[in-house]
C-alpha cells in the first residue's frame, strides 16, 4: 500500500477522534475516491503515491472550481466549504511551483526538446510532465509553454 494512502487513513483516524467533521468528510471522500479507482478497470489494484496524488490533484481542481461556481451562483456558504475541502486535500499535496521554477522548468523542456514554435508543444510537454507531476496545474504549464514557444 501506497504510503500516502496510509497517512490519509491515519489522519481519518485522529480526525475522527479530534471531531474535525470537516477534515473527517473530506479524507472519507478522498479514500472513498481511491478506493474506487482501485477497483475500476478489469481487475483490483492497488495505487501507487503517485497515481494517489494525481487523484488528490484531480480531486483539489474539483474543489476550487466547485468553490467557483457557487460563488457566481451566490452560494458563499456552500463556496466556503468547498475551499475548506480543497485546503485539507492540498496539505496531501507536494509544494506547488512558483511562477520562477515553472518558467525555468519550461525553458529547459524548450531547449532539451529542440521545439521551435507553437506546433512542437507536445514534444515539450513530453520532456516537461514527469517533472512537474502534481506541482504545477497542467492549464498553468500549458499556457507557460505556449507563452514561451511563442516568443
Amino acid at each position: 500500500m501506497s504510503e500516502l494512502k496510509d497517512r490519509l487513513k491515519n489522519d481519518l483516524t485522529t480526525a475522527i477522534k479530534a471531531r474535525d467533521k470537516v477534515r473527517t468528510g473530506t479524507l472519507r471522500m478522498v479514500l472513498a475516491a481511491i478506493s474506487t479507482e482501485e477497483a475500476s478497470g478489469s481487475s483490483q489494484r492497488t495505487l501507487g503515491d503517485d497515481e494517489v496524488t494525481r487523484l488528490l490533484t484531480r480531486e483539489a481542481k474539483k474543489r476550487r472550481e466547485a468553490a467557483e461556481a457557487f460563488d457566481k451562483g451566490g452560494r458563499p456558504e456552500q463556496a466556503d466549504a468547498e475551499r475548506a475541502e480543497s485546503e485539507v486535500i492540498s496539505d496531501y499535496l507536494p509544494r506547488q511551483l512558483g511562477d520562477d521554477e515553472l518558467s525555468a522548468l519550461v525553458a529547459a523542456a524548450v531547449e532539451e526538446s529542440g521545439a521551435q514554435g507553437p506546433r512542437d508543444m507536445g514534444k515539450v510537454m513530453k520532456v516537461l510532465n514527469p517533472r512537474v507531476a502534481g506541482r504545477a496545474e497542467g492549464s498553468r504549464v500549458a499556457a507557460e509553454v505556449k507563452r514561451r514557444l511563442a516568443g
